[in-house]
């Protein structure tokens, strides 16, 4: 058996974001990478350090093997230096380009639900409360 080395959780009610996962797990032949559907009504934060549901869907999150979490560039960093393609991301992390990576992904967040045509991140709360509340 596969050791989980990243719990990713992804929003899987993005396009963009099951075509980013499908990519992954077509990759993860070691199956190193465990992927989490946050926009599941299963998904229960207390099982994923604690990383609540507007937390989750507000930018990216994973969760090392060692229980450390990661946010935003710094988990495709992983992700793609754990299937093989590290070198995809690497210029993410230098020091010139890092910080251009991150303002881009921190803009990308705020408009992704825009872009894929979803419901804003407030009103992906309210029914998701309004469905807890149901159960």
């Amino acid at each position: 058996m596969a050791q989980i080395k990243l719990t990713l959780l992804f929003d899987g009610g993005c396009p963009l974001c099951q075509r980013e996962v499908y990519f992954l797990r077509s990759r993860d032949s070691l199956n190193c990478i465990a992927f989490v559907d946050i926009d599941s009504p299963s998904y229960k934060p207390d099982l994923f350090s604690g990383i609540s549901y507007r937390e989750a869907m507000g930018r990216i999150h994973a969760i090392t093997s060692t229980g450390e979490v990661l946010k935003d560039v710094r988990v495709f960093q992983e992700a793609y230096r754990l299937v093989g393609l590290g070198w995809v991301y690497a210029p993410t992390a230098w020091p010139i380009l890092g910080p251009i990576f991150d303002q881009l992904y921190e803009i990308w967040s705020r408009w992704r639900f825009r872009l894929t045509r979803r419901p804003s991140l407030d009103q992906l709360c309210q029914i998701r409360e309004l469905a807890e509340k149901d159960d």
